[in-house]
Formats: C-alpha cells, sequence, structure tokens
C-alpha cells in the first residue's frame, strides 16, 4: 500500500493509494486541519461508505490508519465550520487530486526529484498513469451520460439532484447532504417563525441566478383551523443549479477532458 506525505500550511496530510489508483486520507490528519478533537469526531458523521482502515507499513512495523475516502473528504469539509475548510477544499480538488489523477502520486518538488534520481520510480508512475488513462476512458461514459442528464430541460427534485449529480464519478451524494450542502452555500435557508419546518431558496444567490426554483403546490384545507392554506413550497434544481452544484462539490475529473 502506497502512502504519501504532504504538507498544508505546515501540516501534515497522509494519504493512502490504493491498487486502484484511489486516495484513501488519513481520518486523524484531516480531523486536525479541519477542527475536530479526534478522529472519531469525524468518522462518526460519515456513511459507512465514506471511511475504512488501511493496513501500512511503518519504522516500527504493520500500522492499522482510520481512513476516508475522497467522498468522506468532501463530507468532512462541508461539515466543518472553520474558514480554513474552505482553503483546504481549494488545495485538495485544484492541486492534489489532479497531480495524482494525471501521475499516479502528488508532484512535490522531493518527488520530482525522486522521478529523476531513481529509474524505479519512473517505471512506477508510468504504470500508474497507464491505469488512471484506462480509468478514465472507462469514466467517459458515466461523464457523457451526466452531460445529456444536466443539459436537460425543465429542473430537478432535490432527491433527483442528488442521483444526477452522483453520476460524476468524482462526487457520492444524497438527498440529505445536498440540502446541507445547499444551505452552507447560502441557497435556501428555513424561514424563521414558520409554522411549518421547510426549506426555501434564497431569492439573490439562488432565484435570480436561476440556479433553483420554488414549485407552488395546491391550496388544502386545514381542518384545525377551518381555512384554505398553501403548502410550503418544494425547491426544485434547475440545469445551471446542477452545473454549479457539481463545480461546488469538486465534480469535472480533469481526464475526462473538460468541465460539465
Amino acid at each position: 500500500m502506497d502512502i504519501q506525505p504532504y504538507i498544508f500550511q505546515g501540516q501534515k496530510v497522509r494519504i493512502i493509494i490504493d491498487d486502484r489508483g484511489e486516495p484513501h486520507w488519513v481520518a486523524s490528519d484531516v480531523a486536525k486541519i479541519l477542527g475536530y478533537r479526534m478522529a472519531s469526531d469525524l468518522t462518526r458523521r460519515l456513511d459507512e461508505e465514506e471511511k475504512g482502515t488501511h493496513f501500512v507499513r511503518t519504522h516500527g512495523g504493520e500500522q492499522k490508519l482510520t481512513t476516508i475516502t475522497e467522498a468522506g473528504v468532501y463530507s468532512a469539509i462541508f461539515a466543518s465550520r472553520l474558514l480554513q475548510a474552505k482553503e483546504f477544499k481549494k488545495w485538495v480538488t485544484a492541486e492534489v487530486l489532479p497531480s495524482i489523477r494525471r501521475h499516479g502520486a502528488y508532484m512535490t518538488p522531493a518527488t520530482i526529484e525522486q522521478v529523476i534520481t531513481d529509474p524505479d520510480t519512473i517505471i512506477y508512475l508510468a504504470s500508474r498513469l497507464k491505469d488512471e488513462q484506462e480509468r478514465a476512458r472507462k469514466l467517459e461514459a458515466p461523464a457523457a451520460a451526466w452531460t445529456q442528464l444536466a443539459e436537460a430541460e425543465g429542473d430537478y427534485s432535490v432527491a433527483e439532484a442528488a442521483k444526477v449529480l452522483s453520476r460524476d464519478p468524482a462526487i457520492s451524494i444524497g438527498r440529505d447532504r445536498l440540502f446541507a450542502h445547499m444551505e452552507s452555500l447560502g441557497w435556501i435557508f428555513r424561514p424563521r417563525g414558520a409554522r411549518r419546518i421547510h426549506w426555501e431558496a434564497s431569492q439573490a444567490k439562488a432565484i435570480d441566478t436561476r440556479r433553483l426554483v420554488h414549485k407552488l403546490g395546491k391550496p388544502f384545507h386545514n381542518a384545525h383551523t377551518g381555512t384554505m392554506e398553501l403548502p410550503p413550497p418544494t425547491i426544485r434544481v434547475t440545469p445551471k443549479g446542477l452545473k454549479d452544484l457539481q463545480k461546488t462539490l469538486g465534480g469535472g475529473h480533469p481526464e475526462i477532458g473538460k468541465e460539465i
């Protein structure tokens, strides 16, 4: 199992690359950066498929490490209240992951020096690059399907939008987490004083920007008050909203060749 240590703003971040070239982040390192007291405080918030364990060789022998997947990293970032979380996400999505997917490793100056001086490293990275190119080829069909769905006419329920977004190989998200993500972006909010707890879209950040729309329900008779009432509006996601959400969730793999 290949483990690579990186540095984010002076803090160590270890990433384990599995046999398929997928990155798994050491949970304790991510927890420190995102302000969690312990790694367990972070991992208990994640879905089961977003976390796991890996055994790595160290100077002291084989060590068992709790890890989180790429999707788990995004979930942890969105749940963090630290301003640093946004900078960490940018570092992950714009620097580390693209380099791993292009080269099979994060090309730090030390890695580049090793490539120059060690033929075995060149062979290893070339093999990883070949595997990644094959993986990219297999991803083209799902990416094309995502584009077709995202460019369709009409709009989507939040549950439908989550399913469409999850067709991007870089994204794994469900209905509830998508609501939470849109709230963190300021697209939706829960109105104060409302008799029914519900979500509404922000006029400035979501409605006017054509990311979300409100679907009004039919009036109904309230048996308790004896009056006709309108139900809370239902939030729908537009194709433009889908594309913007995909970007904020770290979707759009560089190897696919284009942003969706």
